[in-house]
């Protein structure tokens, strides 16, 4: 006697392959008879006609084969099944956090770093293959823009040094002008006073050049041409010339001639002494020898 079937549980119930010639869909079972609760509709294999014709039974032509009906409410399919598979597997692994996590906890460690790295970060390996190729080019691309980065800063840095360069080249130029510029202008004021304790070599007799060369030398080239005039005036340069009716001596004319004794022994043969005493005569009474000039081409004399 047939049982009626549990609920929720499946029947096992009979169903026939034909391995012969398919039969009109009439003569195969009722689909809805193979899974309906209640008593089997058929406890004996159907007779069916074999590939000759005939009638055939058992296993001569009719394989029985066995399975397992599902009501249709808990039918599963295979994406079911392989969801539920995915779900298991996310379930576990969020038991171990879990476990994980309180293990931690147990320590007395923190989790909150723990769990703020798992959130922040990204492994390149854990992204897409796409992604990495991607990442990889941007990477590369901050490294191109630091180089070119790099290389213009030392092209900065490399003009700022030549032009500090040059700045200190024209710098100590000038100031390299500045003194010569200022040696040159002492020399000519030097030149311009005259050095009145210049030396020279003492000699028998001197030319009118070489007295004419002391005497620059002595007076100095701001003053030495109104000295020149006095002294073309009253000697012609003749360092032993003498008047004959005052007695005055030498290119200067000193009266008389041995006052110029007070620059020199040798007043009378050396023409460097006469100078000097002449020159320092000027710049007493007249303030230069240019004064004495001007005094002169009015008066005549000195």
């Amino acid at each position: 006697m047939a049982h009626p079937h549990p609920p929720g549980r499946a029947s096992r119930t009979t169903t026939q392959v034909h391995i012969g010639r398919h039969e009109p869909p009439e003569q195969h079972a009722d689909p809805a008879g193979d899974f309906a609760p209640g008593p089997r509709l058929r406890d004996r294999p159907a007779r069916t006609a074999d590939r000759n014709g005939g009638q055939c039974q058992g296993h001569d032509c009719v394989r029985v084969v066995t399975k397992r009906a599902l009501p249709e409410g808990n039918r599963v399919s295979r994406i079911s099944v392989r969801g539920l598979a995915v779900a298991s597997a996310t379930a576990v692994t969020a038991v171990g956090a879990v476990v994980g996590v309180a293990s931690g906890a147990e320590k007395g460690g923190s989790t909150e770093p723990a769990e703020a790295a798992a959130g922040t970060t990204t492994l390149l390996a854990d992204l897409p293959e796409g992604q990495q190729v991607q990442q990889a080019s941007l990477t590369e691309q901050a490294q191109a823009q630091s180089d070119a980065a790099d290389a213009t800063a030392r092209q900065v840095a490399e003009q700022s040094a030549r032009l500090q360069a040059a700045k200190d080249a024209a710098a100590k130029k000038k100031a390299a002008d500045e003194a010569a510029a200022k040696e040159k202008k002492a020399k000519e004021l030097a030149a311009s006073h005259g050095d009145a304790n210049a030396s020279f070599p003492v000699k028998s007799s001197y030319t009118i050049a070489q007295v004419q060369a002391m005497a620059k030398q002595i007076v100095g080239s701001g003053q030495y041409m109104c000295f020149s005039n006095i002294v073309t005036h009253e000697s012609g340069w003749d360092y032993t010339a003498t008047n004959a009716a005052s007695g005055a001596y030498g290119l200067v004319q000193a009266l008389p001639g041995s006052k110029m004794a007070s620059a020199g022994a040798d007043w009378r043969t050396n023409p460097a002494t006469q100078i000097k005493w002449g020159l320092n005569y000027m710049n007493v009474k007249y303030g230069s020898p240019c004064g004495a000039w001007s005094f002169w081409q009015v008066n005549h004399f000195y």
